[in-house]
């Protein structure tokens, strides 16, 4: 520990840490006391609890952290409505095809497969491929990650997991109108 005098010209604000089991509200008051009566000049402020401190200290990265949360979860729904929007248009375009397929005995349950198959096929690879960049991602950024181990099969799990279901949601509604189509009025549009 070193003592630099306050006088000497090089610092121009000090800091005082106490530490006592007390709360800091029993304990500001008479510091600022024994203070004032040390030098009546010297100002006391800021009179903050560690986890304060911390609170304080953390603050922009949990801003930070907030905004990519903010930016994920909007990526996420972009994708989903992107999803969405192909499939339906693929859906749309192969009307014709799904008619001539139930009217010649394809059941409902097989087109519904067929079209969730070629919905959740890009999905699936480019989740493996995601995964893969993320697995070497994570290696590389190794020293920045704090109290987390790189390869965490938890959050692995948790996000191939939630970016399964979401694409999922965006497929089932296209497929679910695929298997609906009335392959007569599908002919007759052709």
């Amino acid at each position: 520990m070193k003592y630099f005098s306050l006088y000497s010209g090089d610092q121009n604000s000090g800091t005082l840490v106490i530490r006592s089991s007390q709360d800091v509200e029993t304990l500001a008051l008479p510091v600022q006391r024994v203070i004032q009566n040390i030098d009546r000049d010297l100002p006391v402020a800021n009179v903050l609890t560690m986890q304060q401190l911390l609170g304080k200290s953390m603050l922009d990265q949990s801003f930070n952290t907030t905004l990519l949360v903010g930016f994920a979860m909007l990526s996420l729904l972009l994708a989903a409505v992107g999803l969405f929007g192909i499939l339906s248009y693929i859906v749309a375009q192969r009307t014709g095809e799904i008619g001539i397929r139930m009217a010649l005995g394809a059941l409902r349950a097989q087109v519904l497969r067929r079209i969730l198959y070629d919905g959740l096929r890009p999905a699936v690879i480019g989740l493996a491929l995601g995964l893969i960049a993320a697995v070497e991602a994570s290696r590389l950024l190794r020293g920045m990650l704090y109290e987390t181990r790189n390869l965490d099969p938890i959050v692995f799990a948790a996000v191939a997991g939630t970016l399964l279901i979401v694409a999922a949601i965006a497929c089932i509604v296209p497929a679910w109108r695929a298997s609906r189509i009335d392959p007569m009025q599908a002919l007759r549009t052709e």
